[in-house]
Parts: C-alpha cells; sequence; structure tokens
C-alpha cells in the first residue's frame, strides 16, 4: 500500500435506484483528477478482500468509486443475475460523472456483462477493463467439477475469503440483455482479461465479445488462469500490469 493515508478520504453514501432499490458505495477519494469503478461479480461486493487489494493498489494513480450491486454487502434488494442491475451501475455513473471528467471502469463476471449492457448505452466512460466476461449469462458453462478445490472452494469458506462475500439471490428467469447483442455498440476502449482454465466462464466467452468490438480493443487470456477475483489472488503482478498498462494508454491525461 503505498497511497497517501493522510491525503485519504473514504466517503460512504446511498444511492436510489427507480425501482427504489438502495445502492451502497464508497468512494476513495485521494486528489487526483481520474477515478476508476469496480463493479464486482457474483457472491461477492465492494468489501471482498481481493477487490479490497485492487483498490489499493489503484489509489495512488486514481481515485476509487466501489459499489455493491443489489443483493449483495450493504445494498437493498435480491440479485436478479443482470436483469436488474443495469438500473444499479446507471446510479454510479451518473454519480461519478457529477464530479470527474475522466472515468475508468473495471467488470468482473456478471459485473462486466451489466457494464457492457450499460455502456452500449451510456457515454461518459472512457476506458473498460472486462475481467472474465460471459458474452450470454444465460449461455455460462460453469463446469463445477473443474474448479480447483484448495483454491477456489476452500478460500471462498476460509477466513479472508468470506470477507465481504455472499449474495441474496432473487428470480433468475427474468429476461436478460445479452452482451453479445450489444458490446459492438460500445464506443470506448475495451480490455478483456479472461483466465485460460475459467470453470465459471469460458475463456471463449471474451473471445466472442473481443471480436465483436468495434472500439480500441485488447485481450488477454491468462495462463492456468481461473476465475474473475481469483485472478488478481493468483496472477497479482500480471493483473496489475495489464490494469495500469491499460489506464495509462487509453485514460485522458495518462503518460
Amino acid at each position: 500500500m503505498k497511497y497517501s493515508q493522510v491525503t485519504l478520504m473514504v466517503v460512504s453514501g446511498i444511492l436510489v435506484t427507480p425501482d427504489k432499490q438502495k445502492i451502497a458505495y464508497n468512494h476513495y477519494e485521494n486528489g487526483h483528477k481520474r477515478v476508476i469503478i469496480i463493479a464486482h461479480g457474483f457472491y461477492n461486493s465492494k468489501d471482498a478482500t481481493l477487490l479490497q487489494q485492487l483498490k489499493d493498489n489503484l489509489l495512488d494513480t486514481y481515485d476509487v468509486i466501489m459499489f455493491d450491486f443489489r443483493g449483495h454487502g450493504k445494498s437493498s434488494g435480491l440479485f436478479t443475475w443482470t436483469s436488474k442491475e443495469a438500473l444499479d451501475l446507471k446510479e454510479v455513473l451518473k454519480y461519478t460523472k457529477a464530479k470527474y471528467s475522466t472515468v475508468g471502469l473495471i467488470g468482473f463476471s456478471m459485473g462486466a456483462a451489466t457494464s457492457i449492457n450499460v455502456l452500449a448505452e451510456e457515454d461518459g466512460i472512457d476506458s473498460m477493463i472486462a475481467i472474465s466476461a460471459p458474452s450470454d449469462v444465460g449461455g455460462i458453462e460453469y463446469q463445477f467439477w473443474k474448479l480447483d478445490f484448495k483454491g477456489d472452494f476452500l478460500y471462498t469458506f476460509g477466513k479472508e475469503g468470506r470477507i465481504g462475500r455472499g449474495i441474496r439471490p432473487g428470480p433468475f428467469w427474468l429476461k436478460k440483455a445479452k452482451p453479445i447483442d450489444h458490446v459492438g455498440k460500445i464506443k470506448c476502449p475495451i480490455l478483456y482479461i479472461h483466465g485460460e482454465k475459467d470453470w465459471v466462464v469460458g475463456h471463449k466467452h471474451s473471445q466472442r465479445l473481443f471480436e465483436k468490438t468495434a472500439s480500441k480493443k485488447q485481450i488477454n487470456i491468462i495462463k492456468n488462469g481461473t476465475h474473475a477475483e481469483y485472478l488478481i489472488r493468483d496472477n497479482p503482478k500480471e493483473m496489475m500490469e495489464l490494469i495500469n498498462n491499460w489506464f495509462v494508454t487509453t485514460l485522458p491525461g495518462g503518460k
């Protein structure tokens, strides 16, 4: 952790969606003019250990905004498997764009799927990173028999892995927008990162999204990498180099 503890200010609050869900957020202000939004995935929250580690690694260069999708963390409601979560992210974008002119976004798994669907409609994001993004939530393979029992299962239910984890699931049969149908409308640059051995969302999902992307794009498949936030745990140096290099070259005001 290199960033200044003296200048760091953390603002916590609640945003209310059009359908009256309360979305909890933390805004980490460290005196930067650029900000990164982190959109967590299924079963995570803004307080999850690995996402907090990501935030700490970003604060030297960027302010950071983290939030809980409905049905997760301190937000209200039930998780609807990307059917209504776009409403949550749109409120976060509204809050963010009122304070910053330069905004990056990192989405994980279903958070990445929601981010793609939203950015197809919304302007104001200058660069995006989609980590373990499904091209179609209904097409997720979820090959649980391929999971790393020690690295995934035991971590999830261990002391560190339990922090900020959990979900209040809602109906899964609601209509869902497919990222593969919308990604071609996005104008900002997109970096796709996916684990070669992702047992939840196969890396071909990112490859399909990459092929459909019309804006500046890049794809990196992490050798032997697994799913979403576990890439930060197992490949920390490679992940931070990819993230930092992408934002340096695609966010206005970078080197």
